[in-house]
């Protein structure tokens, strides 16, 4: 049975974090913008286009940046300050559809088939969406249209910046055919370079290949998503309300901790902002792990079960606490270069669900209330743990 035509938006922001400042301050317009942590171990989280000509991208180190760009204008992430935007966007999203698929803050797919009854064409769909972001924020969002999600987001970006594109089903070919086969989803850059060594460089050259020869380079079953792929056919649903898989924090140390009170008090605060976030969403974990990188860049990970799911701060700070001492205590010089946690196994919360009355009961919930109604208020870190004090200083 054939699938009946959907219409598929994904939208994308310009260079989200950076365009953010450049709002706040209209003096950086037209200056290469980096926003990145800024100490030593640094990474870029943005650039903006002013910055991408020097050869600036997300995920390089901020050393490395610098050594690109000596005159950019380096900007420590506001966080607070992108999410409150977010949610202004993504009430635009929700304007026009309840299909929502929001892959990050300034990122998402929009399943649009059951609108088009009311704003006749996903172009129209696509156009309110834009201008009223553009209205409501006053940043730019690139817009990609097509039947299903991986031509939308080709389409998005492939129009970039502040763009507006809609791919048709006769199109397909001509937007596809040319494009580097690095550029086709699923293809990361091993994939890649083992189809180049069997001279398939073009999506047009993969629709071409033979089996054999395509197999070779990535495998049967690799082989057969990716003929399925070039031909312009996904199938992935726009997928709402997914489950989230984990809530995580983690930090990179300027210089490496070799003091394990400092890093329970790194560990506190990384416990405060994932308790936080879990709070937020309304969910809670029976999970809590424990990265651990020691220098240069040996990672350890540790994991355990809480003895009730929760997202209270203590419980989870008791549990990462007990894997952290763990570790320690077995390495003769124990040195961290990053510190991070992460919640996972989570469970909706229900307030009509009866709970195990043989259960150890949760921490008390009250100074968590307290300290995320503060940290909403006036911003994330506006009140810490003391035991979180040892860290501030030190960023």
């Amino acid at each position: 049975m054939q699938q009946a035509p959907r219409a598929i938006i994904h939208v994308d922001m310009d260079a989200f974090y950076a365009s953010v400042e450049e709002l706040d301050d209209p003096s950086l317009v037209g200056k290469p913008v980096i926003v990145a942590g800024l100490g030593r171990r640094g990474v870029v989280s943005t650039a903006n286009y002013e910055a991408r000509k020097y050869g600036v991208r997300s995920a390089m180190a901020t050393s490395e940046a610098r050594r690109r760009c000596p005159d950019g204008v380096y900007i420590y992430p506001r966080h607070d300050r992108y999410a409150a935007i977010s949610e202004v966007v993504f009430g635009v999203f929700a304007e026009v559809t309840p299909m929502i698929e929001g892959l990050s803050l300034d990122e998402a797919f929009l399943d649009v088939t059951a609108s088009l009854r009311l704003f006749h064409s996903v172009e129209a769909i696509g156009r309110r969406v834009k201008d009223a972001i553009r209205e409501r924020t006053g940043l730019n969002a690139s817009v990609g249209m097509a039947q299903n999600k991986l031509l939308a987001k080709l389409a998005s970006e492939l129009s970039k910046p502040d763009g507006f594109l809609a791919i048709a089903p006769d199109q397909v070919r001509g937007y596809l055919d040319p494009l580097p086969v690095g550029r086709m989803w699923t293809v990361g850059k091993v994939a890649e370079e083992a189809l180049h060594k069997v001279g398939i460089r073009t999506i047009a050259d993969l629709m071409q290949a033979d089996d054999w020869r395509l197999n070779r380079a990535v495998g049967e079953r690799h082989a057969a998503q990716l003929r399925q792929l070039c031909r312009g056919d996904d199938r992935r649903p726009v997928v709402t309300d997914a489950p989230e898989v984990s809530i995580g924090s983690e930090w990179t140390f300027e210089y490496d901790l070799e003091d394990l009170g400092t890093a329970e008090a790194w560990l506190l605060r990384q416990c405060e902002k994932v308790g936080a976030r879990a709070r937020a969403r309304g969910v809670e974990a029976r999970t809590v792990s424990v990265k651990l990188r020691e220098p240069p860049f040996v990672t350890h990970s540790r994991q355990a079960q809480m003895p009730v799911t929760g997202n209270a701060t203590p419980d989870i700070y008791a549990v990462a606490r007990r894997l952290l001492q763990v570790w320690w205590n077995q390495h003769p010089r124990p040195r961290l270069r990053l510190l991070g946690v992460t919640l996972s196994g989570f469970d909706a919360r229900r307030g009509d669900e009866q709970q195990d009355m043989f259960a150890t009961p949760a921490t008390d919930k009250r100074s968590d209330g307290v300290q995320d109604m503060i940290n909403g208020r006036f911003g994330a870190g506006a009140l810490v743990r003391a035991g979180v004090l040892k860290t501030r200083g030190s960023e």
